[in-house]
C-alpha cells in the first residue's frame, strides 16, 4: 500500500484517497489534530501518533460498509472520535451523536466537529449510555458503534435499549471476538438480540481486516 504526504500523523496511505474521496483533506486535518492536540491533551497515546492511519483511522473507516444509508448513529465511548468522527467523514449521509463520559474528551470532540465543518449532523455530548436519563434524551437510534469499550454482555445491556427495531450494535473488536461471542451469546440474547455475527471489514484496505461484532435487534 503506497503512501503520499507526511506529517505528525505519519505518511498518508494512498488508499486513504479512495476511502475518503473529497473528504481526504478533512481526514488529514483530523489525523494531524489527533497526532498533536490529541496527544498533548491525553486523548491519544503518544505511541499511537505515527500509526494513526492504519491502526486507527482506516481501521474505523471501513466499518462504514455495515451502516445503512441515512442512519442515525450513536458512537458510545467516542473518546478521540474513533470511529464516530471518521464515520462522519466517510459517510455524509449519516447523523451522529458522539457520547463520552469525560468532559475533556467531549471538548476535543466538539473542537474536531467545528474544525471539520461537521456541525449540524454531528454532535458531541457528555454522558454514559447506561444512564437512564441519557437514554431518554438520546431517544432511539439505528446503529450504536463502540470500539474497545467493554465486554459484549455489558455493551448489549447498555446499548440495545436505545436501538430502534431492526437496529444494530457494531462493536469493533480484536482477534478474540469469536471467543467473546461464544462466551456471552446467551447473555446478549437475554437483552433482546436476535442475531450475533462476527464480520470482517476492509478487504484490500486494511491488513488485518477490521473485526466487528454485529448484534442485531429484531
Amino acid at each position: 500500500m503506497g503512501a503520499a504526504g507526511s506529517g505528525a500523523s505519519g505518511a498518508v496511505p494512498a488508499v486513504a484517497a479512495e476511502v475518503f474521496g473529497d473528504q481526504l483533506g478533512a481526514a488529514v486535518r483530523y489525523a494531524e489534530f489527533l497526532a498533536t492536540e490529541g496527544v498533548t491533551r491525553g486523548v491519544v497515546g503518544p505511541r499511537e501518533a505515527h500509526r494513526l492511519w492504519d491502526r486507527h483511522i482506516l481501521n474505523c473507516a471501513v466499518v462504514a460498509e455495515l451502516i445503512p444509508h441515512g442512519a442515525r448513529v450513536l458512537d458510545v465511548g467516542s473518546g478521540a472520535g474513533l470511529p464516530g468522527i471518521v464515520l462522519a467523514l466517510t459517510r455524509p449521509d449519516l447523523e451522529l451523536l458522539l457520547l463520552d463520559a469525560q468532559a475533556r474528551r467531549v471538548a476535543f470532540l466538539s473542537e474536531s466537529v467545528d474544525m471539520l465543518a461537521l456541525a449540524g449532523r454531528v454532535t458531541a455530548r457528555q454522558g454514559r449510555v447506561e444512564d437512564a436519563a441519557v437514554r431518554r434524551e438520546i431517544g432511539r437510534v439505528d446503529v450504536v458503534t463502540a470500539r474497545a469499550l467493554a465486554p459484549l454482555d455489558r455493551l448489549a445491556q447498555w446499548c440495545i435499549p436505545v436501538l430502534r427495531v431492526g437496529g444494530r450494535v457494531l462493536a469493533i473488536k480484536g482477534a478474540s471476538a469469536s471467543d467473546e461471542v461464544r462466551r456471552y451469546r446467551s447473555a446478549i440474547a437475554r437483552y433482546g438480540s436476535t442475531e450475533v455475527l462476527v464480520r470482517r471489514c476492509g478487504a484490500g484496505v486494511v491488513e488485518p481486516e477490521t473485526t466487528v461484532v454485529d448484534i442485531a435487534v429484531g
